[in-house]
């Protein structure tokens, strides 16, 4: 069952991610690419689910879970959410931190090297620099931004921001119960894109 909803968010999160690169591609505004961007890390990190569910886990479905479930999803997030509120510099700051967190998630050393079913816990296999400080501090400026950003916009779309904000809550909820499997962090994956990709989406 764990592979199945694992599998099931990579789809439907790559599935709203694909929507959000269409409308983008339409209207050019570059909030919709960043968000897009988020919600394809999403796909990616739940695959790595899946895969870690179905095959074992290794240090190569940890690179990759924790690459674009770890360093990825909140940064890019927080990027929409910032541009949207036409904050131009968080497009090259988005970029700059992506680089950087795919050269430490390609070169970082795993010790002990990652086993077993379990989703594996960072803090046992990753020194807190540089990989985990950079999820930290990704994570945490990424949430804030989105947050605050919709937080702001309340009165002029209280829907589309609500929903936003009920996503990113899903989404920290999904990683706080994480130990119940990936069968549990998927579930809560469904539904913080799901949110997510309403928030994006509405005009109310």
């Amino acid at each position: 069952m764990d592979v199945v909803l694992a599998f099931a968010a990579a789809l439907v999160s790559l599935r709203l991610a694909a929507d959000l690169i269409r409308r983008w591609r339409d209207r050019r505004t570059p909030e919709l690419l960043a968000w897009g961007a988020s919600l394809a890390a999403f796909a990616a990190a739940s695959g790595a689910l899946a895969w870690g569910a179905a095959a074992g886990w290794d240090d190569r479905a940890f690179r990759a879970y924790y690459l674009f479930g770890g360093l990825l999803t909140a940064p890019l997030l927080g990027a929409g959410s910032l541009l949207r509120a036409r904050v131009s510099l968080a497009a090259p700051v988005a970029l700059l931190f992506a680089g950087l967190a795919v050269g430490v998630a390609v070169a970082v050393p795993i010790d002990p090297a990652v086993t077993g079913t379990d989703i594996p816990d960072a803090a046992s296999h990753l020194a807190f620099f540089p990989a985990r400080a950079l999820a930290v501090v990704g994570n945490v400026t990424g949430t804030v931004a989105a947050v605050a950003v919709a937080l702001t916009g309340l009165r002029r779309r209280p829907l589309g921001n609500c929903l936003i904000i009920g996503g990113v809550v899903a989404a920290a909820v999904g990683s706080a119960v994480a130990g119940l499997g990936a069968g549990g962090g998927a579930i809560f994956t469904i539904i913080a894109a799901s949110l997510l990709y309403a928030g994006f989406v509405s005009r109310r």
